[in-house]
């Protein structure tokens, strides 16, 4: 029986991780829930599951969930930074499922690593901010990370049962967004609302602007350098819009492996909750007679500057990718409040990875510490051009 602890659990991933929870409940039992600010949709989760646990962001959201939900004394209400440590470590759950949002995955997570906890990772910040220091520390305490992401649980199946040696690249598909065949030209009168449509997928907000920017396959390149202990050349960006091959993995001797599915992340989430066993989703399974055609494409660098931007800051290491990180995230909530353009997405990270100076080897303070610095200065700098 694995007993749940679920680090966003509101969101799109922690909803399916409960679906999937619910559907198996002789396998999964959910102990701890933690959330942000959707303390109605977390009420209805808790009313649902009955943690013995529930965190959100604040006193003041805590004291609103206690109101929605009086009466249940079965469940305790912690909130801030001590509470989603506490679901992270606490000893009543032995599988950690890492869905936050963007930079405030590391720190839980690394909480959880630290405390022996399994790892689903969902959270690709974690690794893009601190990949060294949160895989050696894992390696450290044997805990092994399963990711969630699509397109890394795919990889992670292709790579089982082959020796890493024979490995020759990482080939992570990605589905070109909602503007692959728009002009260069066209970005300019980008509205949030057209960003927010993605073709394919049903994503959060934060991680839709990512995919239309393809910030979000800069970000999953460096996560898959770390999460598979491979080198920046092994790995190959292929533009695939059907989103039926979620990735693949080319050998020396020229054999390639894939892992296709429809576009759900039930697959994925199932896969890295009951590894290494394979839970019976009943899930519709891809129709190739009626697919009919698989397309590849090179991604363009000119047009998405975003992931050429990813590409340097994990070309370059130490504490870049942190900084590509937290531009990224500023940047990206000032375009969903109107703020800045979409074309001004990768010019403000850009200014802000060319002022810094990287730091190689940091250390978690480092990070955190330079983290902090490139939000407010992307925060001044929008400000000023606002």
């Amino acid at each position: 029986m694995k007993h749940l602890s679920i680090l966003g659990s509101t969101g799109s991933i922690g909803r399916n991780v409960l679906k999937i929870a619910e559907m198996f409940p002789d396998r999964f039992a959910v102990k701890i829930l933690a959330a942000a600010d959707n303390i109605e949709l977390l009420a209805n989760q808790i009313n649902r599951f009955h943690p013995e646990i529930a965190v959100v962001f604040d006193e003041g959201r805590a004291l609103a969930l206690k109101k929605i939900i009086s009466g249940k004394d079965y469940v305790k209400i912690l909130y801030g930074e001590k509470g989603y440590r506490t679901a992270a470590i606490h000893a009543l759950v032995n599988m950690v499922v890492v869905a936050v949002v963007g930079a405030a995955g590391l720190m839980p997570t690394l909480a959880a690593i630290e405390a022996g906890k399994s790892i689903a990772l969902a959270n690709k910040e974690t690794l893009v901010m601190a990949g060294e220091i949160v895989m050696q520390k894992a390696s450290e305490k044997g805990v092994k990370i399963l990711p969630i992401d699509s397109e890394h649980s795919a990889i992670f199946q292709c790579l089982a049962g082959h020796r890493k040696d024979d490995l020759d690249k990482i080939l992570l598909t990605a589905s070109g967004g909602p503007f692959r065949q728009k002009s260069r030209e066209e970005f300019a009168d980008i509205k949030p609302e057209e960003a927010l449509n993605h073709p394919t997928w049903k994503m959060g907000r934060k991680i839709s602007i990512d995919s239309a920017t393809m910030m979000n396959k800069g970000l999953e390149v460096i996560e898959a350098k770390y999460l598979f202990d491979v080198s920046l050349d092994m790995i190959e960006v292929v533009i695939h819009p059907q989103s039926v091959v979620h990735s693949m993995v080319r050998y020396k001797d020229g054999s390639v492996i894939a892992q296709l599915g429809i576009p759900d992340m039930k697959a994925a989430i199932a896969y890295s909750l009951a590894y290494p066993e394979r839970l019976p989703l009943k899930q519709q399974m891809p129709d190739f007679t009626e697919i009919g055609t698989l397309s590849f494409e090179k991604p363009d660098l000119e047009r998405f500057p975003c992931l050429a931007l990813a590409m340097r800051a994990c070309k370059a290491g130490g504490t870049l990718p942190a900084v590509l990180n937290a531009a990224n995230e500023i940047a990206v909530g000032a375009f969903l409040k109107n703020r800045i353009s979409f074309i001004s997405i990768p010019e403000v990270i850009k200014n802000i990875m060319d002022r810094h100076l990287v730091v190689e080897n940091p250390s978690l303070y480092d990070i955190l510490k330079i983290d902090n610095w490139a939000r407010k200065t992307a925060i001044r700098l929008i400000g000023l051009a606002g």
